[in-house]
């Protein structure tokens, strides 16, 4: 470049044309160690409690390891994708996985949609009432799963409980939530959207918060109603943050266990059943952790896959 052409570059762009290369030297070497350095306690601690976990569940999924392994855990049988094809045949794991489907096709719309809906109503609110709401919403989220579970099971009890006592000042006759095959499950996915709604809300109100009002003003002005303000310009700008909650959400219900272990402990009839608890009762109670390690790889295939589908559905089109 002659300089007549570098006179007409800012004085930022001759700097960076006259100056040259950095060499490397030892300095950027103990700059790189010293990163190394810093990186490896957190390295340490992924390998040992998280790396080699998922490699050696892996690697048992391959196997028949079980109860009589725990003296000699090295003495490995494998056996292929035996274990996998045994899920294939095994009707307790298909009452599970459909029962896990059934928590999963009514739940994560529902808890989304009530979310969005608290989301919203807390967003127009008065600034002291919206901190009221926030944390009375996202309170059941940072309770204990357990005690909360343990608290709707006496809620859901047959004689003493409140919900059936309501229902009898109004001369209603009572249901046994917990004990009919029929309403167990539709009891226990309540219990989970109440838990999960505040968790939703609170990212679902960021979304909200970030969208400019000028829009909605504009569009008023055109003579938008409410509904074509939430169609038209609410949910296509709230597609990013509506994807995260999705695939959020739906991790969750897929992977649901407290709440269905402490009050049913899976029942009536295995109607509660989940793949999880499923996977622990095999993993912990009958030490087959060979075939609950075949689960669990069979239960991260299809939370990838279900991801897989939310990303090509509700990823952002721009």
């Amino acid at each position: 470049m002659s300089k007549a052409d570098m006179t007409l570059l800012s004085p930022q762009a001759q700097a960076t044309r006259q100056a040259p290369p950095r060499p490397a030297g030892p300095g950027r070497e103990q700059h790189t160690l010293a990163g190394w350095l810093f990186a490896l306690p957190w390295t340490a601690i992924f390998l040992v409690f998280m790396a080699l976990p998922i490699i050696a569940s892996f690697v048992l999924s391959f196997t028949d390891f079980g109860i009589a392994n725990l003296q000699n855990p090295f003495q490995l049988h494998f056996i292929g994708v035996q274990n996998y094809v045994k899920l294939a045949h095994d009707q307790t794991f298909l009452l599970a996985a459909l029962n896990t489907l059934y928590v999963v096709v009514v739940g994560v719309p529902l808890d989304i949609a009530l979310a969005l809906l608290v989301a919203i109503g807390v967003n127009r609110g008065v600034s002291y009432v919206r901190t009221i709401f926030r944390i009375g919403y996202y309170l059941p989220v940072v309770t204990s799963f357990v005690a909360i579970a343990v608290v709707w099971r006496f809620l859901y009890d047959t004689d003493a409980g409140l919900i059936n006592n309501l229902l009898h000042l109004f001369g209603l006759q009572g249901a046994n939530w917990l004990g009919n095959p029929v309403l167990a499950m539709p009891a226990i996915i309540l219990v989970i959207i109440w838990r999960n709604i505040g968790s939703g809300m609170i990212i679902f109100l960021a979304g909200l918060q970030g969208i400019d009002q000028g829009l909605y003003e504009a569009a008023k002005i055109d003579g938008a109603g409410t509904f074509a303000l939430f169609r038209n310009i609410t949910l296509p700008l709230l597609r990013p943050t509506l994807l995260f909650v999705s695939v959020l959400t739906s991790i969750g219900f897929l992977q649901v266990f407290q709440e269905p272990f402490v009050m049913t402990q899976g029942g009536p009839l295995n109607r509660t059943l989940t793949v999880q608890i499923y996977l622990y009762q095999q993993g912990f109670n009958f030490f087959n952790l060979g075939y609950a390690s075949a689960i669990g790889y069979v239960l991260f295939v299809a939370i990838v896959i279900l991801a897989v589908i939310q990303f090509r559905v509700l990823r952002s089109q721009t």
